[in-house]
């Protein structure tokens, strides 16, 4: 795996972890996805514009059909990961959602674009499932509605390893730049949210008000994270980057530990030391 490719997934992580910390101070819904997404597609519109206007990429009816097929996954995936939220368990959707996700996504890779995996990919990346799963709480929990709780968990890790995949061809094969993809998902996911947001405005405001800084944070960070991603992949197989962007989930919980007060920190600094481990196999592959 070259450098590149792995500080530019590394500086993902560490934008996703951000913008999730702010997510998670602010604690809102719809209303709060709604707002900064339209800052977002304020803020990253005239450098999508830029791109499009020096660059001229071609764009057919193919390139045209896998930018919707990718904003359509990216809303399936938001959509059914709240509905299991609401419904179910969110210490099993969760982490079933964030093993599920990379495991499909590398056998997605390798089935559908002829990617090839080593036992070292392989065991890097099964030591970072290993570690994020356990670092989140693992599936020993009991639940009532257990069944519920994997079904959306492993619903939501399927749409993970399709978009990662689809994505993938459509920056790597197909050469759709980037920010085009994944502005083009951000205008699909505003447009959905656009009534819940009217209900909604009086919430609105006040996450405005109270929480500018932070919601000027998300709406720059959280598309900035996914689109390095997507330059990383437009050279780097999925097999690799896939697993290596959960590194995002160990900063994340460990940032809630030392700067949301949320404890726990001496076990999630061990297995952060395992999920360390897997990524510095992966990145050695």
């Amino acid at each position: 795996m070259s450098l590149s490719a792995f500080f530019l997934v590394l500086a993902a992580a560490v934008c996703h972890a951000t913008w999730n910390l702010c997510v998670k101070r602010i604690n809102g819904g719809a209303e709060l996805v709604w707002l900064f997404s339209i800052i977002s597609c304020v803020l990253y519109l005239p450098a999508t514009i830029y791109i499009i206007v020096t660059v001229q990429p071609h764009f057919g009816w193919l390139e045209f059909g896998f930018v919707v097929g990718s904003s359509l996954l990216h809303l399936g995936y938001f959509l059914l990961l709240q509905a299991g939220y609401r419904k179910g368990d969110l210490s099993l959707v969760y982490p079933t959602a964030r093993a599920t996700g990379p495991l499909l996504s590398v056998s997605f890779a390798v089935l559908f674009l002829g990617e090839y995996i080593t036992l070292q990919i392989a065991a890097g990346a099964a030591l970072i499932i290993f570690g994020v799963i356990s670092l989140t709480g693992g599936f020993g929990k009991r639940s009532s509605n257990l069944s519920s709780s994997l079904a959306f968990g492993i619903g939501s890790g399927t749409f993970i390893g399709a978009y990662t995949v689809w994505d993938a061809h459509a920056v790597a094969i197909l050469l759709v730049p980037p920010l085009v993809l994944d502005l083009a998902s951000i205008l699909c996911r505003m447009t959905i949210l656009t009534p819940v947001a009217i209900k909604r405005f009086d919430l609105v405001k006040s996450h405005w008000n109270n929480y500018r800084w932070e919601v000027m944070i998300i709406a720059i960070f959280s598309p900035l994270a996914y689109i390095l991603v997507l330059y990383a992949l437009t050279f780097t197989p999925v097999v690799y980057i896939a697993p290596l962007r959960e590194s995002s989930v160990l900063i994340t919980v460990l940032l809630g530990s030392m700067i949301l007060g949320e404890g726990d920190l001496k076990r999630r600094l061990g297995w952060a030391v395992v999920i360390l481990a897997g990524v510095s196999i992966l990145a050695t592959g």
